[in-house]
């Protein structure tokens, strides 16, 4: 493992991990779909990754990018019947799709578990702390009452809840928003997952607690080797707590590289306006923060060619007829038919500002005050 500086996270050190490590998840060509009035909703379409052992794969993107959706199909947990989950979920080398839930259930918690975003609707609010903590256990390890109740004790001890023989008779509501996530935590910890999803565990919870969790979790992880696919719409989040970063639009990966890599060059432009939206601490105070203008396709209702290309700064004509393929540059993969930084784009984006195009004159006037800063 090495450490890199990111420009934009200065003071912040980056793990990118250079060793290969064996291959623990390996998922190809996976799609879920939603049948909703006959028209499939395509939340999955076509996703392709590998995690090794003991390294972080960060999945970033909007709301309704599908990267919930994704993390949920990898598990099997979607519970909608009118979904239907196809292509392979390899973990340790056995196939996952086509399991049904009964036989799941032991990759459930002993394999793979999942820290979800909201600790309140994920804990049941009419049982005790205890209770489904030991509950838990005991499903999973065959422990009596009390060896279960000793190991609860543990567990909150290890994600830092004060008092924590007390606390288990506390119910969740009797709990702050970060020591139910805490809780949470705890639960997914509680029978040595190999691979734990945490599914923008920190939407609701604030800056500072924020922080504490992240901390809490890469501390885990590291004490634990355990590998972790961490789902966040924030690309600051994973910018240092990841070996790879998959970026996710309109249920498709637009761009995947190491995180050194991805920061360094983003080739997409999606990437790039995700980039941009993050508040940086080396901006003046009252810097306006960019925002992606438009708003996400409909996954019922795809348009032709590039998913992006209503809202991308450097649309051409092509972008609107002919869906770009993933390709990859040294390990370096992105669907685009522009990427950042190469002289094609660069004359796009000229282009569509003169003519007035409103992404493209906010695209040029952010990398133009962006070259001001750095000179």
């Amino acid at each position: 493992m090495v450490t890199r500086g990111i420009s934009g996270f200065e003071g912040v050190s980056l793990s990118s991990d250079d060793s290969g490590s064996a291959t623990l998840l390996s998922v190809r060509n996976l799609r879920t779909y939603f049948h909703v009035g006959g028209h499939p909703v395509k939340a999955v379409d076509g996703v392709s990754f590998d995690v090794g052992v003991g390294t972080t794969l960060g999945i970033v993107g909007e709301s309704g990018s599908g990267k919930t959706v994704l993390s949920r199909s990898i598990m099997g947990i979607n519970t909608a019947g009118n979904a239907t989950t196809t292509g392979s979920v390899q973990y340790n080398g056995s196939e996952l799709i086509g399991k049904t839930r009964r036989e799941l259930r032991h990759f459930w918690g002993e394999e793979m578990a999942m820290v979800f975003q909201d600790p309140m609707t994920s804990l049941n609010p009419v049982v005790r702390i205890g209770r489904q903590l030991t509950e838990h256990l005991r499903a999973h390890k065959n422990m009596s009452k009390a060896e279960a109740e000793e190991v609860a004790i543990q567990l909150l001890t290890w994600v830092r809840i004060p008092e924590p023989k007390q606390r288990l008779a506390n119910y969740p509501h009797q709990m702050s928003g970060g020591m139910r996530q805490r809780v949470c935590i705890a639960i997914a910890l509680a029978c040595s997952p190999q691979l734990l999803f945490a599914d923008e565990p920190t939407t609701a919870l604030d800056v500072t607690v924020q922080h504490q969790i992240l901390n809490l979790l890469s501390q885990q992880q590291v004490e634990r080797k355990m590998a972790m696919v961490l789902v966040t719409h924030d690309l600051g989040v994973v910018a240092t707590r990841t070996d790879e970063i998959a970026v996710m639009y309109a249920g498709k990966i637009v761009e995947k590289a190491p995180t050194a890599s991805l920061f360094s060059e983003m080739r997409h432009p999606y990437t790039q306006s995700l980039f941009w939206s993050i508040p940086k601490t080396s901006e003046p105070k009252h810097t306006r923060l960019s925002a992606i203008i438009g708003r996400p396709p409909n996954l019922a209702a795809l348009p032709v060619g590039c998913s992006f290309a209503d809202r991308c700064p450097y649309v051409q004509p092509i972008c609107r007829e002919v869906e770009p393929d993933l390709q990859s540059d040294g390990g370096h993969a992105f669907a685009c038919h522009l990427p950042v930084g190469s002289a094609a784009a660069d004359v796009a984006l000229s282009e569509n500002a003169a003519a007035g195009l409103a992404q493209s004159q906010s695209a040029a006037a952010r990398r133009e005050s962006n070259a001001g800063v750095s000179s």
